[in-house]
């Protein structure tokens, strides 16, 4: 099938598959007379496994490793398992600098009066961070 009717059935942007073509995550199966993309169901499988593991968060290079192990039948699910672990443990991390920041702006805010007056801590604060960049 076409990039076109690959892309479709993945679900992912004929774009998209060029790209991965490009950095060697998935290859085509073959190229017809004309020299245009032919992928076929397998193609399409591979494409639906990377789609679901960027889902997921997968990095390019945890995916380009999701699929070494999905293909090799002699793989041992604790290769697969380490690769999830890093990947929530990655999210983890997310978490926390998402909840620290969260909590920072929540404590501006609040001291923040909302009115009329000029002043406001939150624009200090911003201000404060470029002011000790610039003296560094």
């Amino acid at each position: 099938m076409n990039i076109g009717e690959a892309a479709r059935r993945s679900g992912l942007p004929a774009k998209t598959l060029r790209y991965y073509e490009d950095i060697g995550l998935i290859a085509p199966s073959g190229r017809r007379h004309n020299g245009y993309r032919d992928y076929s169901e397998r193609d399409v499988r591979l494409l639906r496994f990377v789609q679901r593991a960027r889902s997921l968060g997968f990095s390019v290079r945890q995916c380009r490793e999701l699929l070494d192990l999905y293909l090799d039948h002699r793989r041992t699910s604790a290769d697969v398992k380490r690769i999830a672990l890093e990947r929530i443990a990655e999210i983890e991390r997310k978490i926390r600098e998402l909840e620290a920041m969260k909590a920072a702006l929540k404590h501006l805010a609040e001291k923040c009066h909302g009115d009329e007056r000029p002043d406001c801590p939150i624009l200090e604060d911003l201000a404060a961070e470029v002011e000790e960049r610039e003296l560094a």
